[in-house]
């Protein structure tokens, strides 16, 4: 028998001593883990939805019944499998026990080898309906994270599975991307997806709060500790005690109050101003900054020992840019949210607008795109404009949108991505290759088309530059 085999437990029923010290000598010689009881009561005590083996008891039990003891069961699990034994050659009794869901009836004298067998069949079945539900729960998870972290690109599915993957630990988590990315959202689904769930999920800026309200707002402090201190305040720290405490742009913190924080982390206390006594905290501290955490160590904003207390996950959440045709399904699902909202019919996008969604840089990343559908949808029936106007103010390249029938769009449609890539990537056409998913001679084909070349388009971006 396998490693795994040899600790899955059988409950044993049985008020007979000597039938329990036989079943356990079989069953163990077959490979399985008991547990043994004389009565019903004793053996739901024994059984929880989580159970792993299967149950085996006598039928004529002191009290309750086995029959009765399956029905229990099957109320608290209708998918444990539950095998009886009997010595009466009762008939009725086994077709009675087999509608109440038994998962097989087994008359004594029976061959050992034969109960053994059906014992090493219940506990598969039972072992493929454990599989099932924590598939189904993890599915279920994962689409409740797909509705939050919208994007099939690469990079976002990597990134769903490393917070499904670290939401299940205690580890302090650091999250970097630039402004706009979704910080807070990932942070937010950090917690929602643990342990923690049910506990408190704190978040304060540290870059939001003026420098003197900061050491407050987090440790909190006793009445007078000072100036208009007239009663205690608990800080958010130990408010966030057996959830997760959250800060935001933790490169804005004063470099006075990180060792204080440091010493949070470190011992699990926080002292209120004022106090003198510490108070204990159970926190998971997840942090985020929109700059690179080293270049901040190095320029002495951060402390290096500071951030190897928070970095000890680090996920990075990658620009919108960066995200293929994400922008195309974000901007679709934001532009349905939107129109619900305003009970308005949801406005058709253009060739050239779908362009644009694909070429432009979205410096405010997907903040900067859901306020552009929501203008969008606004503008729709009153004003309606091209979606670069009202993100830019301006069209790209100052001309009008493409003209003419499908070809003539998508040439049109082509150009602009393929332009902005060239662009983008500084006229390296491997990089280029790898952003569009085009092998090399596809991409020279379509350039050679739509009359583009490498150097013309780094030499343009130079100029507007």
């Amino acid at each position: 028998m396998t490693e795994a085999l040899e600790k899955i437990p059988v409950l044993i029923v049985d008020d007979d001593p000597s039938m329990r010290a036989a079943l356990r000598q079989w069953i163990r010689l077959a490979g399985f883990d008991t547990v043994e009881v004389a009565g019903a009561d004793q053996a739901l005590g024994k059984l929880t939805p989580e159970f792993s083996g299967c149950v085996v008891s006598d039928v004529m039990l002191e009290g309750e019944d086995g029959v009765a003891l399956l029905r229990r069961i099957g109320a608290m699990d209708g998918d444990l499998p539950v095998v009886l034994i009997t010595g009466h050659g009762d008939v009725p009794m086994a077709v009675e026990a087999m509608r109440a869901g038994a998962y097989d009836f087994v008359e004594k004298p029976f061959d050992p080898d034969h109960i053994a067998e059906v014992v090493r069949r219940a506990c598969d079945k039972r072992a493929l309906v454990l599989e099932n539900r924590k598939l189904k729960a993890r599915l279920t998870v994962s689409a409740g994270l797909e509705s939050r972290l919208i994007g099939n690109s690469p990079v976002m599915q990597t990134l769903r599975r490393q917070i499904l993957h670290f939401a299940g630990t205690d580890a302090a988590v650091l999250i970097t991307g630039e402004t706009g990315t979704g910080k807070e959202v990932i942070a937010q689904a950090l917690h929602d997806f643990s342990p923690r769930k049910d506990g408190p999920f704190m978040a304060i800026n540290a870059a939001a709060l003026p420098e003197t309200m900061v050491e407050a707002e987090l440790f909190g402090h006793e009445a007078g500790a000072f100036t208009g201190a007239d009663r205690q305040r608990t800080g958010r720290i130990e408010a966030a005690s057996g959830g997760v405490l959250f800060l935001d742009e933790i490169v804005s913190m004063p470099l006075g109050l990180q060792p204080k924080l440091l010493r949070v982390l470190q011992e699990k206390k926080v002292d209120r101003i004022g106090g003198t006594r510490p108070v204990e905290v159970d926190i998971r501290l997840i942090s985020a900054a929109n700059l690179d955490p080293r270049e901040a160590v190095r320029s002495g904003r951060l402390r290096e020992d500071l951030l190897f207390r928070l970095n000890t996950i680090e996920l990075q959440v990658p620009p919108l840019r960066e995200r293929g045709r994400d922008s195309l399904l974000l901007f679709d699902t934001f532009l349905n949210r939107f129109a619900a909202q305003y009970g308005l019919d949801a406005p058709l996008t253009s060739a050239r607008d779908e362009a644009f969604l694909q070429t432009y840089s979205w410096p405010g990343n997907v903040r900067e795109l859901r306020n552009a559908a929501e203008r969008f949808v606004l503008n729709a029936g009153v004003n309606p404009q091209p979606l670069e106007v009202l993100v830019t103010g301006q069209r790209q390249d100052g001309g009008q949108p493409a003209e003419g029938g499908l070809k003539e769009l998508m040439d049109a449609y082509e150009r602009t991505l393929i332009q902005s890539a060239l662009r983008r990537h500084g006229g390296r056409i491997a990089d280029v290759m790898r952003e569009l998913n085009l092998p090399r001679r596809t991409l020279n084909e379509k350039m050679t088309r739509l009359g583009l070349s490498r150097d013309q388009a780094v030499s343009e971006d130079t100029l507007e530059s």
